[in-house]
């Protein structure tokens, strides 16, 4: 049960082969071809036994014949009857290699693997290498060279294309998957196996479109937390949907929303086939975490100021070394270097000048990265410059790149740097992308471990009253809300809006108009008009009552005019907000396909289009990923101290941008919103103009959805959390593991016995590995769940003072079999707390959530000398038998 379910399709000890007549190779598939030419190539360390599907005999016959793996190449019509005759030996995989298999007929295939309990790559996969076990079960070309990264395509052209470029490059893999359409075993199924797959460092991936949101960005998540994961997606869709009923909806594109799935997934996005590889090669260096100021360092001042536009280009900072480090540099420099922003050591820089400027620059604070250029010289050494990079880089604790330009005169100091495994470019563009690539790989590590709650720590919002209106607008069959409705939904989360009143006709307009006190705002209020100023339905700064009388007939006449099929509720009127000093910013939520909803922010007012300032994020926020999403913003740069005007709140704004999330969390039938404009200035922020389109909940996963079916990533589920009684006196509370709790629950298992820790981890591991630490503590709440209990206790300071902190005492977790019906459990409690009933607590707990994500059995593996387990568990009704594959183990299971 400790192995991962696609351990017998890509480490098979055995594989049954079908590729058809032996004797006659015209009439076997061209995959059946390249696979038996590969096969023989080398020799695969396991077994190989060829089948063929006329093969008769009785059951006894066939029990002879076992396989963890049937590889089948076989024609269409040929394919059904080998996957029955592969269920009948009892395989654990298969893999069909062949091209332009239907749906429909795939369906049939994958019917019978599930019929039979296998799993199914293909049909249309050109199949996968693992070179560490020479095994090369594709027809995409000959096997790789061994190495850490793993490909994962989806298309079979640009794998064998990978493959031919990888063999010229002398770049390696761990693995080679190559998907196709309409597989069982899909994109998110591999990543889930590489991610714990130990030859594995690093994951490249291309695609071209997902089946599955939920499924695939909770994979690409776990992933990416374990290992770094580059990604070039292609299909990019120019932004804009003509049908959009909202502003955000007509800016947003979904390659977009696709960029802002693989920031939080912690993923770095590469635009290019060149891209890819040098990304993966980067962030294979597994380089700590890094800012965005890049230091460069040339010998010309031409391909100097080429990185440095291009560190613009990125949106990253020169570096520029501090006053102390330049005053001690400069010495060591020939008279004509120059310190000023680029390290310019001049055409007279010697190797000995390359390393002082380097060891300057990895001394120093205001550099996170470094990026070394050189340019071939009348009389340089480019050899020996590279030999003094590769003797500094082991001190280095900065990423450090190379940009070697030039061609025959820097052959060997190519060698050098590639030997040292210092990434080395071209080109200065090339090697700026390189660190763009680390920084935002860290940058997006950041978004990773960010796992807000559904609902914030502010006042708690109306979320009942807010159903109960977009219900009775359903129910009415319309799905665009009023002005006035809108404003009310707003009202209902705590948006602050301007006082908004409905006018059915010109007095009534000067009535309310002279109550809230001029000047005023007229719009039109029609479910029929998305953009009212289109249609000549906006009237402002309206400063008596004649002024509104003539502007409500004036807008009645020309909204009929030019929209005369359109329902007219009336005039809505509204004191006009003070926008003197403040910014008109716009706060938007799109629904995507597949993704679910997307928050969207930037500069607002009537000409949003035009600016197209937009910058997104996927819900849940929390006050950090808010700020992250106002900074990622064009208008962000007006919103400090700007042509005399003070800084806004930003507070303000970032608790806006919260209590959007809580609406897009809370109701799964909001599809569109524009909050637009937003005036925000040191004072507060007001919603002047909302405008909200309601729909069927989008659904970003097949089967049981949830609470938050509608979202890709699912909330902090709060709800878990419990407070209990400890038996000794005190309290402890029962609550779901946060990424946060990674140093707690080291801290955790080091105080454990050494017979504890057999007990749960079969070895006598006393610290976690980072992998091991970052598996258990950032996980996905839709498949798995990890309950803690945590005390408080009381400990010393380093002055003498006491420190309240969080202690966890014992964690309960479950992780959902492949079969999506069962779950697989763990418990282990602080010997200290033993015997208090927190080993029942924490078990009752997280039988609890897995009844309440509709699971049907609960089972774990218990050391048979584990007697207090054994014991806690017959006393909670569980069944206890021996394990067949393991006398050691017994294995334990509760119908929930």
């Amino acid at each position: 049960m400790d192995k991962h379910y696609l351990t017998p399709l890509f480490e098979p000890q055995s594989i049954a082969l079908f590729t058809g007549a032996q004797d006659a190779p015209e009439r076997q598939t061209p995959q059946a071809r390249a696979l038996r030419a590969h096969l023989r190539a080398q020799t695969f360390k396991g077994e190989v036994a060829a089948l063929d599907v006329s093969t008769s005999g009785t059951l006894a016959d066939l029990a002879q014949t076992k396989a963890d793996l049937a590889v089948i190449a076989l024609p269409v019509d040929e394919i059904l009857s080998a996957l029955e005759l592969a269920g009948r030996i009892k395989v654990k995989a298969a893999l069909v290699l062949s091209a332009g298999v239907d749906a429909e007929r795939a369906h049939e295939m994958q019917c019978v693997a599930q019929r039979h309990g296998f799993w199914l790559l293909g049909p249309n996969s050109q199949g996968f290498q693992r070179p560490d076990l020479l095994l090369n079960a594709s027809s995409a070309g000959t096997l790789a060279a061994p190495g850490q990264l793993a490909l994962v395509s989806q298309s079979g052209a640009l794998t064998a294309s990978i493959l031919d470029w990888a063999h010229a490059n002398q770049v390696g893999f761990s693995a080679v998957v190559a998907l196709g359409p309409h597989t069982q075993v899909d994109l998110a199924a591999v990543l889930d196996y590489l991610a714990n797959d130990r030859h594995t460092q690093g994951i490249v991936i291309y695609m071209e479109g997902i089946a599955n949101a939920r499924r695939f960005t909770s994979a690409l998540r776990a992933a990416a937390h374990a290992k770094p994961v580059v990604v070039l997606k292609a299909g990019r869709h120019p932004a804009g949907n003509a049908a959009a009923q909202t502003h955000s909806g007509a800016i947003v594109g979904s390659d977009e929303v696709f960029d802002a799935v693989l920031r939080r997934a912690g993923a770095v996005r590469v635009r290019n086939f060149v891209e890819l590889f040098s990304a993966a090669k980067c962030l294979a260096s597994r380089y700590r975490p890094v800012g965005r100021r890049l230091g460069v360092i040339t010998n010309g001042g031409g391909p100097g100021v080429l990185a440095a536009d291009w560190v613009n280009e990125l949106n990253l900072r020169l570096g520029v070394l501090s006053e102390a480090s330049i005053q001690a540099l400069a010495p060591l420099l020939a008279p004509a270097a120059s310190l000023a922003d680029l390290i310019d050591l001049s055409e007279d820089a010697t190797p000995a000048h390359y390393r002082a400027a380097l060891e300057a620059a990895s001394r120093d604070k205001a550099l996170d990265g470094v990026l070394v250029l050189h340019s071939p010289k009348f009389g340089g050494d480019p050899e020996a410059v590279a030999r003094e990079l590769a003797a500094v880089k082991p001190a280095l604790s900065k990423p450090l790149v190379a940009a070697w330009m030039g061609d025959a005169s820097v052959t060997s100091a190519n060698q050098v740097l590639a030997e040292a495994q210092i990434p080395n470019f071209r080109t200065p563009e090339g090697a700026v992308n390189a660190f763009g690539n680390i920084a935002s790989f860290y940058q997006n590590q950041q978004m990773l471990q960010q796992t807000p709650p559904p609902l914030t720590h502010l006042a708690a919002p109306d979320v009942e009253g807010a159903r109960l209106l977009i219900e009775s607008v359903l129910a009415e069959r319309r799905t665009v809300l009023t002005e006035m409705e809108s404003k009310s939904l707003l009202s209902a989360f705590h948006i602050p809006v301007t006082q908004t009143l409905l006018a059915r006709s010109a007095n009534e307009a000067m009535m309310i108009g002279t109550q809230l006190g001029y000047p005023v705002a007229l719009k039109i209020d029609s479910p029929d008009i998305s953009h009212k100023s289109d249609v000549g339905g906006v009237a402002l700064n309206l400063t008596n009552a004649a002024a509104v009388r003539d502007g409500y007939q004036q807008m009645m006449d020309a909204v009929r005019r030019q929209k005369p099929e359109a329902r007219i509720n009336g005039v809505t009127v509204q004191a006009m907000a003070r926008a003197d000093r403040g910014r008109e910013l716009y706060i938007g939520v799109v629904t995507d396909d597949p993704f679910g909803p997307v928050i969207a922010f930037g500069a607002g007012g009537t000409m949003i289009e035009l600016l197209n300032d937009h910058a997104m994020e996927l819900p849940p926020l929390n006050q950090f990923l808010a700020r992250r999403l106002i900074e990622r913003s064009r208008v962000h740069e007006t919103l400090g101290e700007w042509r005399g005007r003070p800084p806004i709140d930003r507070t303000v704004l970032e608790q806006m941008l919260l209590r959007v999330s809580e609406m897009v969390c809370e109701l799964p039938q909001l599809r569109e919103m524009d909050i637009n404009p937003v005036i925000v200035d040191e004072h507060g922020a007001v919603a002047v103009d909302a405008r909200i389109v309601v729909g069927a909940a989008a659904q970003t996963s097949s089967g049981r959805a949830g609470r938050y079916g509608h979202l890709s990533i699912l909330p902090y589920p709060a709800r878990h959390t419990q407070l209990w009684p400890l038996r000794g006196g005190g309290e402890y509370r029962v609550r779901p593991v946060k990424p946060d709790d990674a140093q707690m629950l080291q801290d955790f298992v080091s105080r454990l016995s050494s017979e504890s820790r057999y007990f749960r981890f079969v070895s006598n591991i006393a610290v976690l590995p980072p992998s091991m630490l970052s598996r258990f503590t950032l996980i996905d709440y839709d498949r798995e769940m990890a309950l803690c209990a945590e005390v408080d206790v009381e400990e010393q300071g380093q002055e003498g003072e006491t420190l309240k902190r969080h202690r966890i005492i014992g964690v309960s977790r479950y992780i959902t079999n492949p079969d999506q019906t069962s779950c697989e459990f763990s418990l282990v409690v602080d010997d200290t707390y033993a015997g208090q009933g927190l080993g029942t607590r924490l078990m009752l707990s997280i039988m609890d959530v897995a009844r309440d994500k509709g699971l049907q059995q609960i089972e774990g593996l218990v050391l048979a000398n584990n007697s207090g387990m054994l014991k806690l568990m017959r006393g909670m009704g569980f069944k206890v038998k021996s394990f067949h594959e393991d006398p050691d183990f017994k294995l334990v299971t509760h119908s929930l």
